[in-house]
């Protein structure tokens, strides 16, 4: 079938001078400016964007089904400058397929591995030509902070005392409570 694979993910971080706006913007070829920081990004005359959506798991509200209040509203919450905003998939897929073909394949993909466990989902195809040489692939950019059933947006993780076998808490060298990250979704 496909004579070549591609599949990367990285983490869309502000840290790296990165923006989960400007990366909606590019995979969807819109414009949008970014509330957090003013900065509009234009990928209006971006070719080969074959289909976007956004996917919403039940508990999301409807608002976040528009790209710009969705990662706006990510960009607002998170107050670090080192916030860590989305994560970023590439995947290539399979030119002997249609588009309708691959569009199926990817939306089944989105929603059984990341709706279906709560997270919300911006999916872009892209079906740029190179010399001849098609390079359909599919960018899926997926929040990294739970949606709470309210709809309002969760905690990614809690810290938690480290207790002894009697229940109290152990102290560091510096006499301050031990404590550890835990997380609080199966998506890190």
């Amino acid at each position: 079938m496909a004579d070549s694979f591609h599949f990367s993910v990285n983490i869309i971080s502000r840290g790296k001078g990165k923006s989960a706006v400007a990366s909606a913007a590019y995979i969807s070829g819109e414009k949008i400016k970014n509330e957090w920081d003013g900065v509009t990004h234009d990928y209006t005359k971006k070719q080969g964007v074959i289909s976007k959506e956004i996917f919403l798991p039940d508990h999301a509200p409807e608002e976040y089904k528009d790209r710009k209040t969705l990662w706006n509203s990510v960009e607002l919450f998170e107050k670090n400058s080192n916030a860590q905003l989305a994560r970023n998939f590439i995947i290539s897929l399979p030119k002997e397929l249609s588009i309708e073909e691959n569009k199926k394949m990817i939306e089944e993909y989105v929603q059984n591995n990341f709706v279906k466990e709560g997270m919300i989902v911006d999916l872009a195809i892209h079906g740029e030509s190179r010399e001849g040489n098609q390079n359909i692939h599919a960018h899926i950019m997926t929040i990294v902070r739970p949606i709470n059933e309210d709809g309002t947006w969760g905690q990614k993780s809690k810290k938690e005392y480290i207790l002894d076998e009697q229940g109290e808490k152990i102290l560091n060298k510096n006499g301050k409570p031990k404590t550890r990250k835990v997380e609080l979704t199966t998506w890190n």
